[in-house]
């Protein structure tokens, strides 16, 4: 199991897409220190993921927190990993030392290029954070050459995704995580934009596939896995509230991210556990088909049954974004052509990449010792 501590919903920045309801609640070290109790509890490897708003508001609670999970490890309880996702203004030296000698993963949220980043991804009196998350990202680099991306596409963005990705791979990030803002308004016009800038970045991987380059760049290795490793069931598939909880800053716990504060959602706290009847019928309920989905071909290979992204975009985590069903078909297909050219052409890293269970750890040692 996972928690994903919501340190605080303050931030630094007024993200125009942003989905978190911003306030000034800030999580206690007693609510922290009992969150990773619950976890030491499950006597299994455990994520802490701290999260926000802009967790690095508050990075003492951060440090306290990783130490005492470290106590715990020691006294043969967890192991523990970390993960801080952050917009990287406040990532300074002193914390990416911390994350070194804690092996704490460093995700950097960064929408590309300047025209696209600066458009959402903006201070509250509206000024760009290009190139501070840009220095960022250097500093982080520096030291976590492995660390990911995390880019989200919008409307009046999407004209700039390939070139973006470009960027930001030209930068040195090697992990491209890409995600829509499924919420936005997205028109016919948009749509179309999306499928055009899908075609070029196909092309992009593909050179940089028979150029023997190893990255990772997430909408199409998504979709070239589900196919790969097909059974009807999706790899990627959201198990709403089984593997992944999300703590609030009050210590309530929550199946995802896009429920917290929603009472109707809780199921426990960090002193008295999970309430698991209750969890398990989210679940549950999660899992039943969805009616507008009977029916359709691809179904086994979307993204569909993530109920996060269904509540942000729908309000409904049982009802489906027709943006994303718009999505997953503009993508499917471009993806499939891809990997056949890729297969046929019998590209070396492409097959080491999709057929190889060891590859991500042989590359990581190749690397290291090159």
């Amino acid at each position: 199991m996972h928690l994903t501590l919501h340190v605080t919903d303050g931030c630094n920045l007024a993200c125009r897409y942003c989905y978190v309801r911003q306030g000034n609640q800030i999580m206690s070290t007693e609510v922290a220190h009992a969150a990773v109790d619950l976890a030491a509890r499950t006597q299994a490897h455990c994520g802490l993921i701290f999260f926000g708003g802009e967790p690095l508001l508050h990075k003492d609670l951060i440090a306290d927190t990783v130490r005492y999970a470290e106590t715990l490890r020691t006294a043969g309880k967890g192991p523990f990993h970390y993960k801080v996702t952050t917009n990287g203004l406040l990532l300074d030296r002193e914390f990416l030392r911390l994350s070194e000698q804690y092996e704490i993963f460093l995700a950097l949220s960064f929408d590309g290029v300047r025209a696209a980043h600066d458009q959402n991804r903006v201070r509250p009196d509206g000024s760009g954070t290009f190139a501070d998350v840009e220095a960022a990202a250097r500093r982080l680099l520096a030291i976590r050459p492995y660390a990911p991306v995390m880019m989200t596409v919008a409307p009046d963005t999407v004209q700039h995704y390939a070139e973006g990705v470009d960027y930001l791979y030209a930068l040195g990030f090697r992990y491209l995580l890409c995600t829509l803002d499924y919420s936005g308004d997205w028109t016919p016009g948009s749509l179309r934009e999306l499928e055009r800038q899908y075609v070029r970045l196909a092309d992009w991987y593909r050179t940089r596939t028979l150029a023997e380059d190893k990255f990772y760049l997430s909408p199409f290795e998504v979709k070239i896995s589900s196919w790969i490793h097909r059974s009807g069931y999706c790899r990627e598939r959201c198990e709403l509230g089984k593997k992944q909880i999300s703590v609030a800053p009050d210590g309530k716990l929550y199946p995802c991210v896009q429920f917290v504060g929603m009472e109707e959602f809780c199921i426990g706290d960090v002193f008295s556990g999970v309430d698991e009847e209750k969890r398990t019928a989210l679940y549950l309920q999660n899992e039943q088909e969805h009616e507008s989905c009977r029916g359709c071909a691809v179904k086994a290979r979307c993204n569909h049954y993530c109920a996060c992204l269904n509540k942000q975009a729908t309000g409904d985590f049982r009802k489906v974004s027709p943006v994303l069903c718009a999505h997953e078909r503009i993508l499917l297909p471009i993806a499939d052509r891809l990997a056949e050219q890729l297969y046929r052409s019998r590209a070396a890293i492409f097959l080491q990449k999709e057929y190889n269970d060891m590859f991500p750890l042989l590359s990581m040692v190749e690397d290291h010792f090159s």
